[in-house]
């Protein structure tokens, strides 16, 4: 019942009873009489508010994200000083808790052991990989990954395991193309391509491949600025403002990125078989070159290492590339989910 409709009825049921009383009785008693009824009606009154507001009372953030790393286009020498200086500035003050997150961006490619080796004794949250094939676009992975190496090592087997799938699901899809014509020859390449590349994939995982380039890592400020001066850490980006990671999008850059953060081509697809039927590296197409000191590796789609394959193109279903997830502002001032 809404607060309107208990007023109602109390003022249709009380004040002609509280009337007649006032009536019968002296004044004295008469103004006891008023002074409670007002007393019960305040407290009806507070409970009715309090009962008939139906607003949903859930969660003001949501729909907002956090952003943290380097987006498309940006200087990436940039982007490791200004890491650098906010790492400067972090304030050190004796009881901050839990500590501050922060991204951690590797030079290089690592191996599980090698990871935990970089990190040593500071929590880890996730990690960020991929296979690192040549000129090939492959998946970038978000692996949750606390005890480091055994969950790191634990979570590659179970990529291994869905990359297998993956790849028969590809070969799957092109067995069931039979025509001639050239559409179906163009789709037959494409299956063929993320089915080629998924089986490597799931050979590199299996083995325990140097696949790691990244991970989020909560400590206090000094032992970041600990880990920022460890051989094989590119930078050390903080992020005061992250509370909590599920509202967060991380996008460190990829070790053979150098000067600028630019979607390059897969060179596994020829021209035809490219979006829009022109090769990537053409005015018009999707993706632009790799710029002056870059190689030919991608900036892929980011996933988590559970869903299965979804689609023709290797890398199963990316969740969002990095491209579209960074402002190109700050990298870090919330906004609306894209």
């Amino acid at each position: 019942m809404r607060a309107g409709d208990l007023l109602r009825q109390l003022e249709q049921r009380l004040l002609p009873r509280l009337t007649g009383g006032v009536a019968r009785l002296g004044a004295g008693r008469a103004r006891v009489l008023i002074s409670a009824a007002l007393v019960c009606c305040a407290v009806v009154l507070l409970t009715a508010v309090w009962a008939g507001d139906d607003r949903p009372s859930g969660d003001r953030t949501v729909g907002e994200v956090t952003r943290v790393g380097v987006a498309e286009g940006e200087s990436i020498p940039g982007y490791v000083r200004a890491a650098a200086a906010d790492l400067a500035a972090l304030p050190t003050t004796p009881g901050s808790g839990d500590g501050t997150y922060a991204l951690v961006s590797l030079s290089s490619y690592l191996t599980p052991q090698r990871v935990a080796a970089v990190l040593g004794d500071v929590p880890v949250a996730t990690v960020f990989g991929r296979v690192p094939l040549a000129d090939r676009q492959t998946e970038i992975v978000r692996i949750p990954a606390q005890r480091l190496p055994d969950d790191l090592v634990a979570q590659l087997a179970d990529l291994a395991a869905r990359k297998d799938r993956e790849a028969a699901d590809q070969r799957a899809r092109a067995a069931t193309l039979t025509g001639g014509g050239p559409q179906e020859h163009e789709l037959r390449q494409v299956y063929a391509s993320g089915a080629e590349v998924a089986a490597a994939e799931a050979v590199a995982y299996r083995s325990g491949c140097a696949c790691v380039y990244a991970a989020v890592v909560r400590a206090g400020p000094v032992a970041l600025r600990g880990v920022a001066a460890r051989a094989g850490v590119r930078a050390v980006d903080p992020a005061p403002e992250v509370s909590r990671l599920d509202r967060t999008v991380f996008t460190p850059p990829l070790p053979e990125q150098r000067e600028v953060v630019r979607p390059p081509a897969d060179g596994g697809l020829s021209p035809a078989t490219t979006p829009q039927g022109r090769d990537p590296g053409s005015p018009g197409a999707s993706a632009p070159p790799p710029a002056v000191g870059e190689t030919s590796e991608p900036a892929p789609g980011v996933t988590d290492p559970s869903p299965d394959p979804a689609g023709p193109a290797s890398g199963g279903t990316p969740l969002a590339a990095p491209a579209t997830l960074v402002d190109a502002g700050d990298g870090r001032k919330p906004g609306p989910v894209p």
